[in-house]
């Protein structure tokens, strides 16, 4: 049986162990992954914990290694990047497998580090401005956290129609909570968080959509969106990572890089 390196999550830790290969069930694909991006508080999340031992990281960047038989728009070879569900193994290995709605074409002109650092922050901000927070031509919108792993996707996705503190807007998009938030809430007529929920907030949590991902890759093919990567630690050195991710300072999403592609 073949088996890969993993990054592991038990009750006293990480730990990278040598694992069987997971085979792809009706609907999946197998990814050998390249880079795979983590998330601060990603550790303790219910849905993982409820599941120990777990594989974390739920964003990653890869090549298709196999697929399922009734996978008729992937192929051995193509240059994939994902959100992954959080109730199932992440990417934090050599292989994943993953629900092949979920995969969509790499970005054309991204690392493969960069486009996993895309997924969880890219939707984050794309559903923020659009799906929730309704954005449409013309209009104006203030992001709060401008500078963070979500707010400076949504600065480059707002453009033109982004204005600054105290501005007049018709969306305020806030990714910080806390006093920012409170502050921010009656001087719009719509007002947005992924960071805290509030009386006149719209407050949501992200969401897989294989669509917006593709999307999010074509611009970023054009040169009109980039992620900022903070730091890329190798397999070996994930519990660095995840101090790394925990601590203050950062500038970006920090990556794993699983393989040298």
């Amino acid at each position: 049986m073949a088996t890969m390196r993993a990054l592991r999550l038990h009750d006293d830790g990480l730990r990278i162990e040598q694992i069987p290969v997971p085979a792809v069930e009706p609907g999946e694909v197998l990814v050998r992954v390249s880079a795979a991006a983590i998330t601060r508080d990603e550790l303790t999340w219910p849905p993982v914990v409820a599941r120990l031992p777990a594989i974390p990281s739920y964003e990653l960047s890869g090549v298709v290694a196999d697929v399922a038989n009734d996978v008729g728009d992937l192929a051995v070879g193509d240059e994939v990047f994902a959100l992954t569900p959080f109730d199932r193994d992440g990417g934090a290995a050599e292989y994943a497998v993953v629900p092949a709605a979920d995969l969509a074409p790499k970005p054309q002109g991204l690392t493969h580090v960069e486009s996993a650092a895309l997924p969880l922050a890219g939707l984050s901000a794309w559903q923020g401005l659009f799906d929730h927070g309704h954005l449409s031509d013309g209009e104006r919108v203030r992001v709060l956290g401008p500078n963070g792993g979500v707010g400076h996707l949504a600065v480059q996705l707002a453009g033109g129609q982004l204005v600054g503190d105290g501005e007049p807007c018709d969306l305020i998009f806030d990714t910080v909570g806390g006093d920012a938030l409170a502050r921010a809430v009656g001087t719009a007529p719509r007002v947005v968080s992924i960071a805290e929920e509030l009386d006149g907030v719209t407050y949501f949590i992200v969401e897989r959509n294989r669509a917006e991902l593709v999307e999010l890759a074509r611009r970023a093919g054009l040169g009109q969106l980039k992620p900022e990567i903070d730091s890329v630690f190798p397999l070996d050195d994930a519990a660095a990572a995840f101090a790394r991710v925990a601590g203050r300072g950062k500038h970006g999403k920090v990556v794993l890089r699983i393989a040298d592609d």
